[in-house]
C-alpha cells in the first residue's frame, strides 16, 4: 500500500511534512514514518562544516524523523544531509521504522563538534560530516558529501585498512551471527531498502564497514 508520506504531498519542499500521524497518534493507530524537511540551523552545522568544505551549507538540509528505539518506543531524530539524499534517506529509513529496527540516536554531529569518534562511541546515527576518512585521513570521506549515513556503530562496527575496529570495544559486534538487535545484516528490510534506493552497503567491503551506506558506494 503507498504510504501516506508519499501521497501526502507531490514533490520535495523545505519544511515539508511527510506523515500524517504525529507522535503520540490516538491507540489503534499504526506508527508511521514522520519527517518534515527544511535549512540547516547554524548550531546543527557548527564544527561538521567549514568554508572549503565541498558541499556549500544552502545545499544540506535537516530532516527531523522519527525512529524506534532500543527501549521499543519512538523517538525523534535529526540528520544532516545532502538535498539530492533527501527522498533515498526517507525510503530507507521509513522501511527502517517500518520494521521497528532500533536506533541508539539520532543527532547532527555538531552535538559531537564533528568527532567522528565521538559519534560513534556514542552509537549515534548520523550522516554529513565534513571530514576525512576514519582511519585515513588523507582522503575526504563521503559523509563530507552528505550522501552517506552511519547507523548503530557500536553495532556495526567498522574495520579500516589498518585493521583497527571502529569504535573500540566493538570488535565482539564482527560476529555476526546470531544477529543481535540493531544490526545489518544482508537481505534484512533496511539493506534491501539500501539496495532499491540505489545505494550500497559497506557490509559487502573487504574489510567490512557494518555501519555505512552510501549513494556511489565510497
Amino acid at each position: 500500500m503507498q504510504s501516506a508520506r508519499r501521497c501526502a504531498v507531490p514533490g520535495l519542499a523545505l519544511g515539508l511534512l511527510f506523515g500524517l500521524l504525529p507522535l503520540g497518534a490516538a491507540a489503534g493507530d499504526a506508527p508511521r514514518l514522520a519527517a518534515t524537511v527544511g535549512d540547516v540551523p547554524p548550531a546543527l552545522l557548527g564544527a561538521s562544516h567549514r568554508p572549503g568544505c565541498p558541499v556549500p551549507s544552502e545545499r544540506l538540509r535537516l530532516i527531523t524523523m522519527n525512529h524506534w528505539g532500543f527501549d521499543g518506543r519512538v523517538h525523534r531524530g535529526e540528520m544532516v544531509v545532502h538535498q539530492d539524499a533527501v527522498r533515498p534517506v526517507l525510503d530507507i529509513f521509513e522501511a527502517a521504522f517500518d520494521d521497528r529496527f532500533p536506533i541508539r540516536r539520532m543527532r547532527a554531529t555538531a552535538h559531537y563538534d564533528g568527532d567522528d569518534h565521538r559519534a560513534m562511541a556514542d552509537d549515534n546515527t548520523s550522516a554529513y560530516n565534513c571530514r576525512g576518512v576514519t582511519g585515513d585521513e588523507e582522503h575526504l570521506s563521503r559523509h563530507a558529501y552528505g550522501d552517506a549515513v552511519d547507523i548503530n556503530p557500536r553495532e556495526n562496527p567498522y574495520v579500516d585498512r589498518s585493521g583497527a575496529v571502529h569504535p573500540p570495544g566493538a570488535r565482539d559486534r564482527l560476529d555476526r551471527e546470531p544477529p543481535a538487535e540493531g544490526m545489518l545484516v544482508a537481505g534484512d528490510a533496511v539493506t534491501r531498502a539500501i539496495e532499491e534506493a540505489g545505494w550500497q552497503w559497506g557490509g559487502h567491503w573487504s574489510p567490512p564497514d557494518y555501519q555505512h551506506f552510501s549513494s556511489d558506494g565510497t
